[in-house]
């Protein structure tokens, strides 16, 4: 099989499985794209979002219930030291960077301004440097593209008063900057208990042709990547469960929410899809 799979301590050793190609990106999001667009993988990490988009535009692609990567998103929400002071509630009105709508980080970023400040997609523009992965996916009409590069050039520009970034974005483009949300890591582990789950941001899913003609060889990879997982920090983990359940859950709502998918998620039916992986 062709597998693209990130770089994390729990991929390594299953990159040394024999018989398949292991492709690498770095960064990893431009395969994310090839596979919803030209189903270009046998097996894909992908972003959570971006899988749900790909599921509501009938995509033929099977969640593997192995979460990649995940956290809280309180610190994704910056913004520049010296700049006057912004609260998440000053948002309303105002413009803010990311580098995709549709990115993952963007999603928790806009569910937790929605639950926790009042604060609506639609009441903020948002201003973006890529295209969703969805080819089929048309933006909501208070999104706007940028001909900058990154997203903390348009902080630094003073085209937006905000900017999301996601944790590997933080060391890079986004140091120095500040979060919005005071005690963000304590605010992060609010939202964890109020909910009983952690975001997860990637995934990992299957083309349906490659699991109905050859499902032994995908369960030997899901073997190896529940072997490889095990013992690592949530929210990473292989098999379904109820945390993943409810981050889907949560994950798909702020997407309805937010003009991200055009129909409700329908998490029973995603089970159902991943229900051979299931102890």
């Amino acid at each position: 099989m062709r597998i693209v799979l990130g770089d994390h301590p729990h991929t390594r050793a299953v990159k040394e499985l024999p018989g398949h190609e292991f492709i690498e990106f770095k960064p990893l999001p431009p395969a994310f794209a090839r596979m919803v667009r030209a189903l270009e993988f046998d097996v894909c990490e992908m972003a959570l979002a971006t899988y749900l988009q790909a599921r509501d535009y009938g995509v033929p692609v099977t969640l593997l219930p192995v979460v990649m990567i995940g956290g809280t998103h309180h610190r994704s929400l910056t913004r520049l030291p010296d700049a006057p002071p912004l609260s998440p509630g000053d948002l309303p009105g105002r413009r803010v960077g990311v580098r995709s709508y549709s990115q993952t980080t963007g999603l928790w970023v806009r569910g937790l301004l929605r639950e926790e400040y009042g604060v609506e997609a639609a009441d903020v523009t948002w201003v973006t440097t890529e295209e969703p992965h969805v080819a089929q996916y048309t933006e909501p009409p208070y999104v706007e593209r940028s001909a900058a590069e990154k997203v903390g050039d348009l902080l630094k520009a003073g085209d937006v008063a905000a900017a999301v970034l996601g944790p590997r974005a933080a060391g890079g483009q986004g140091a120095g900057l500040v979060p919005l949300i005071e005690d963000a890591e304590a605010a992060g582990r609010a939202w964890v208990e109020r909910h009983g789950t952690i975001p997860v941001n990637h995934v990992v899913v299957v083309r349906n042709a490659v699991l109905d003609e050859d499902p032994e060889a995908v369960d030997a990879l899901y073997a190896a990547l529940k072997e490889a997982t095990a013992g690592a920090e949530p929210p990473v983990a292989a098999g379904w469960s109820e945390p993943l359940a409810k981050a889907l859950e949560i994950g798909g709502r702020y997407a309805a929410e937010q003009e991200l998918v055009r129909t409700p998620v329908d998490i029973a039916e995603i089970e159902r899809g991943a229900a051979r992986w299931s102890d």
